[in-house]
């Protein structure tokens, strides 16, 4: 009897161990989701506050790179892009930045112009699946002339989708778009498959 109770005791402190354990790791998790949605919500704050008093007139070609290198590699977010349909909104760094990086956050490849090149073409990358930095997970949900919004250096730009296709995974992207217009294109993997999904936007109009 006594031998029996002595097991019993000390399943008891076992299972309570477990419990406790178990306590300690949703607690960090739910510590770290927390402090990532602090962060994300104060960098979106000082982007906007940012891009609120950015002026809007024209600046010398010179000024601009200035600016362009400054922004680079910041630790603040230098755009933020919208997707009301996916309710995407998430800012990406510069392209020397620590930060831009596709295992991170949303990537700015090193091909990419800038939203404010004439005819360039902004290429962004990120992960879709389950993960914390998956920014692109829902991305498969969009179809043509779905509307994206990019938030940069003062001006809203604004896309619509005119193409959306697949490709190997292989490293390397094709672009299939129309070099005389200014474009965004969006890369993510097809979950489930050894394709990438490529989604290419137009310039419909600057704010």
């Amino acid at each position: 009897m006594l031998k029996r109770k002595k097991e019993f005791n000390r399943l008891i402190l076992v299972g309570f161990s477990f419990i406790i354990l178990g306590l300690c790791i949703l607690i960090y998790f739910l510590s770290v989701y927390i402090n990532d949605s602090y962060k994300e919500l104060n960098l979106k704050k000082e982007f906007y506050i940012e891009y609120e008093n950015t002026e809007k007139t024209p600046i010398s070609v010179q000024t601009q790179q200035k600016a362009e290198e400054k922004h680079s590699k910041s630790v603040n977010y230098i755009a933020i892009i919208k997707i009301p349909k996916i309710k995407l909104e998430k800012g990406f760094f510069g392209k020397d930045s620590y930060q831009n990086n596709v295992n991170k956050n949303i990537e700015i490849l090193d091909d990419s112009d800038m939203p404010d090149k004439e005819k360039g073409n902004v290429i962004l990358a990120a992960h879709s699946g389950n993960s914390k930095v998956s920014y692109f997970k829902n991305l498969y949900k969009l179809e043509t002339n779905d509307s994206i919004s990019i938030f940069y250096q003062g001006s809203e730009y604004k896309y619509k989708i005119v193409n959306i296709y697949d490709i190997p995974k292989t490293g390397t992207a094709k672009i299939k778009r129309n070099i005389d217009k200014s474009t965004l294109t969006l890369i993510t993997c097809r979950q489930g498959t050894d394709n990438q999904i490529i989604i290419i936007s137009e310039l419909v109009e600057k704010g």
